[in-house]
């Protein structure tokens, strides 16, 4: 059993292998809340560069993990220099306005209660701002060119989101990725009887959703409904278009492997996805199937001292998502798998900040955490293991 876990670890990386070149891989960063300024871009963008080496480190000597990146005849190669994409600054005009008014509630309010609302500007106020469509968009497409230079250059990537960074890597994951399938989704989605046998007899290749809101076939209400355009002449002409569309704003085929968030707040901050009412509910699952059959990586992984840092949710292994998502794999590879158990040994103030300057145990814990979500998900035997130690199963 162990010959075969170590023969799939990694399954990410293990598409389209060759004996020749290794594959290049390129690790994108994204900055999360409070890098306003040039002080706090400076932090974040020295921490990233003294994560990334030690991260890389970690990948070529774990035992579990070396064979793929050796030197010599690795498969693949992690780039020497991390990608930094950093949208912090996109929000300094608003927050600007709230500082100003934060004036003026300083002659108003008690000493601790201006500290706090101080604090809670300083850390919220960018997460609350980028949750918003109009600001999301033009990060989303910034990063979308980041993403498609790197494939230009021959380059696999994964994202690393930090905070509210994971905001960004999810939005990414659900409106970038090629996970529609046109004739399937409009068999759910509801449109008219003739537009429906025009995509019939008219098949084109899995697209995106901001590929149909940019193709004008269709925008997501703010209520999380897919709202298509009814008219026959319109419909079929930027439907013929499609294609070209998906190849200039989804993100290109096969190129993101994977995606890790770290001190991620997401589910604080995106509840209603649990709710069954809400239409893009249904997206995420098509999203989730798309990760699993695809042999794409979905990691969360959070010191336990980190009081931001949110679980995304119970480890499921693939029998279980196919019951609890209602949805059927086909052969999966992929993973999606939380470990926000790890130690940081920094006290909880300081926890959230803290990724940078505790790089050791956290890039351990971020390569463990997949290799342990490897064998979770496909190694029955370490399965049973987790769940008769684990009450919570």
């Amino acid at each position: 059993m162990k010959k075969v876990i170590l023969a799939l670890l990694l399954f990410l990386f293990a598409q389209n292998i060759t004996l020749a070149e290794p594959t290049n891989i390129s690790f994108i960063y994204i900055n999360g809340s409070n890098n306003n300024d040039e002080k706090m871009k400076n932090w974040y963008e020295e921490g990233v560069k003294k994560l990334h080496p030690t991260l890389k480190t970690r990948f070529e000597k774990n035992r579990d993990t070396k064979q793929w990146f050796n030197e010599e005849t690795g498969i693949y190669h992690i780039n020497e220099e991390p990608v930094i994409f950093f949208w912090g600054d996109k929000s300094k005009k608003d927050l600007t306005f709230v500082k100003e008014q934060l004036d003026i509630a300083k002659a108003l309010s008690s000493s601790m209660s201006y500290i706090v609302k101080n604090m809670l500007t300083a850390y919220l106020h960018d997460a609350i701002w980028v949750q918003k469509t109009h600001n999301m968009k033009p990060i989303l497409d910034e990063l979308n060119e980041v993403v498609k230079s790197e494939y230009e250059k021959g380059n696999e990537v994964v994202l690393f989101g930090y905070s509210a960074g994971t905001f960004v890597t999810y939005q990414y994951m659900v409106n970038r990725l090629p996970y529609l399938n046109l004739v399937d989704l409009f068999n759910v989605v509801k449109i008219s009887d003739e537009n429906k046998k025009f995509i019939q007899d008219n098949p084109i290749k899995n697209t995106c959703i901001a590929a149909l809101e940019k193709g004008k076939i269709g925008v997501v209400s703010s209520d999380g409904h897919l709202i298509m355009d009814p008219r026959y002449d319109t419909f079929k002409e930027n439907y013929q278009n499609l294609d070209k569309v998906t190849d200039s704003v989804c993100a290109p085929q096969d190129t993101l492997k994977g995606v890790v968030n770290f001190a991620s707040p997401l589910v604080l901050f995106y509840s209603d996805l649990a709710d069954p009412d809400y239409e893009l509910t249904y997206y995420n699952k098509l999203l989730l199937k798309y990760i699993m059959d695809d042999g794409l990586f979905w990691l969360t992984v959070n010191f336990r001292e980190d009081p931001l840092g949110f679980p995304s949710s119970r480890n499921l292994t693939p029998k279980e998502i196919e019951s609890r998502a209602g949805i059927n794999l086909n052969n999966p590879s992929g993973l999606v798998y939380d470990n926000s158990g790890v130690w940081s040994k920094r006290p909880f103030l300081f926890a959230h900040t803290s990724y940078w300057t505790a790089r050791r145990p956290f890039a351990n814990a971020i390569v463990k955490s997949l290799v342990k979500g490897m064998k979770f998900n496909y190694d029955e035997d370490y399965q049973m293991q987790v769940l008769e130690k684990d009450e919570r199963y």
